[in-house]
Formats: structure tokens, C-alpha cells, sequence
């Protein structure tokens, strides 16, 4: 059988799927279940310095094609969670755990970093791309001035690997992943969920209590697709594809535009943590059918067609 395993900025993985951060991060039993379930790494649930509530109810709704969400990175702080990312790391057996941070500034992200790092994090996920979040997320990463900034100061705070998630919601995202680059980041995952809303017609009134979310699911796939072709054709570091995907033929599809490794977050939450274990056998299945003997053989391929 084709082999399935990666190897991603010296981090060993079984499985080219990732858990998305966001989706079973909150404890460490929910991320221990990923892996259990057959993650080749598991992402935290974004955390910042101190303890936030986020956005009231309803933070989340079903629409077509996909989930809108605007939580507004809700957490219980970088203390209170390493007690969690323990848990997970202990657990892992060797998987990869991924600590997902946020910050307002550089040096608050280097410190969180830092705190990953002692908890046993494997590598950090800095969060450039969350839409609903004031002065955070995606409105740091939508200039690459700060990117770089960000990018650079958490790198030169931590020896493990520093991925950045950024924001599709943005002119250029090619200029963004160029600015993750020159800030010396590892990797870039791409991409975060895009800026929309649901209204209740009934009530004429937006769903969310935000008024504007962010969209991910089936219906984000082709801008991630684009994201991640257009990143692959300047950037010279590995890329981590997000957005949309449900099964085998997806993964491939990320993979061949340029991807190293693919995350998985709404369909753990319509179908369940068994999307693991499905999507691997029908992964190993597809390519053996193709030809290819290794996840490497179909990174980029589509741009050589």
C-alpha cells in the first residue's frame, strides 16, 4: 500500500490529516479522541493570555453548505490551559499536539509561544485569520507589515517549529504568505474561515450575535484551492491546506495545488472524529489506484500538468 505518512518541518506524522483548531481543541480528552480516531496531528483551540468569554449566543449556525461561526476566540487563558495541552501530550503517543495562539502584539504572541513550548507543544499555530475578533486575528493579518512582525518575533521566541494561519479575507494573500516567509515562519496554513453572515428572514435579522461570522465547510474549498495554488507558486516553505474538506478526493486535490498537509475541522463536527480513519483508507486507496507511492509524489503536481 502507498505510504500515507509526512514528514512536516521535522515533525513526524502518520497521516497527512490534521484536527483544525477549533473543532474537539478545548480539552485534553476532546484532542486525545482525534488521535485516537487516526489525526496525524491535533491543533488547540486558539488561546491568549488571559481568560475571554467571547461573543454571546448564537455563535454558531448551520448553513449551506457549511458552519458560520463567530465564538470570538472564547478561551480560559494560557495558564489554565496548559493543564489541557498536559493531557493531550501525554496521551499523544508521539502525535503531534499543535498549540493555537492569539495575541495583540508581538511580544504577547512570543510569550504564549513560549508557554506552548514548556507545556510540550510540538509547534505553534499563531492565528492571523479569525474574521470576528476586534483588533486580533485577521485584522493583524491583513498587512503584511505585521505579519512579518508577528511572525518573526515568535519565531525568535520558541526552537519549534511556528506555523501561521492566515486570512483569506484579504486583496493579495500571495503577499501575505510572502510576508510569513520573510519573518522566517515554517509554514503557512491556509487558509482561515472567510467573512460572511446568515439572516433570519423570518425575523429580518442577522443569526449570529455578531452579525458577521466566518464561513468554513464545503462551500470555502475553491478559495482554499486558489489560496494555497496561488501561495505554492511564490512561496518556498511547506503550506498546510484548510477549508472544505469531507473526503479523499479533497486531500488530493489540496495536496496536488501545493499542499504538504491538509486540516480538518467542519466535517469532524457534521460527521464525527470516524472522518479520520475513513479519509486515510480511501486516501491510501486512491492513490494506490494512481500510482503514487508517497504523499510527496502529488505535492504540486497539478502545476506541473
Amino acid at each position: 500500500m502507498p505510504d500515507i505518512s509526512v514528514k512536516l518541518c521535522g515533525l513526524r506524522m502518520a497521516t497527512p490529516l490534521m484536527l483544525a483548531s477549533g473543532i474537539l481543541g478545548e480539552t485534553g480528552p476532546s484532542l486525545l479522541r482525534a488521535i485516537k480516531a487516526g489525526a496525524g496531528a491535533v491543533v488547540t483551540k486558539s488561546v491568549g493570555k488571559a481568560p475571554r468569554d467571547g461573543n454571546p449566543n448564537p455563535t454558531i449556525v448551520e448553513v449551506e453548505d457549511g458552519l458560520m461561526n463567530a465564538i470570538g476566540l472564547a478561551n480560559p487563558g494560557i495558564e489554565e490551559y496548559l493543564k489541557e495541552l498536559g493531557i493531550a501530550v501525554k496521551g499523544s503517543n508521539g502525535t503531534p499536539v499543535i498549540g493555537s495562539i492569539f495575541g495583540g502584539e508581538p511580544g504577547e504572541c512570543a510569550d504564549l509561544a513560549r508557554a506552548m513550548e514548556r507545556g510540550g507543544a510540538s509547534a505553534i499555530e499563531m492565528n492571523l485569520g479569525c474574521p470576528h475578533a476586534k483588533g486580533l486575528g485577521a485584522d493583524i493579518g491583513s498587512n503584511p507589515d505585521l505579519v512579518k512582525e508577528f511572525t518573526a518575533a515568535v519565531k525568535a521566541a520558541v526552537k519549534i517549529p511556528v506555523f501561521v494561519k492566515i486570512t483569506p479575507n484579504v486583496t493579495d494573500i500571495v503577499a501575505i504568505g510572502l510576508a510569513v516567509e520573510e519573518g522566517h515562519g515554517d509554514a503557512i496554513v491556509a487558509i482561515n474561515s472567510v467573512r460572511g453572515m446568515a439572516i433570519d428572514a423570518d425575523l429580518g435579522r442577522p443569526v449570529l450575535s455578531n452579525k458577521l461570522g466566518g464561513l468554513s465547510g464545503p462551500a470555502i474549498k475553491p478559495v482554499g484551492l486558489a489560496a494555497v495554488w496561488r501561495i505554492h507558486d511564490k512561496v518556498g516553505i511547506p503550506i498546510i491546506g484548510v477549508g472544505g474538506i469531507a473526503n479523499a478526493r479533497d486531500v488530493a486535490e489540496y495536496i496536488m495545488a501545493g499542499a504538504s498537509a491538509v486540516q480538518i475541522g467542519t466535517a469532524v463536527w457534521t460527521g464525527g472524529v470516524g472522518v479520520f480513519a475513513r479519509i486515510n483508507k480511501d486516501l491510501a486507496a486512491f492513490m494506490k489506484k494512481r500510482g503514487y507511492k508517497a504523499i510527496s509524489d502529488m505535492v504540486g503536481v497539478a502545476h506541473r500538468a
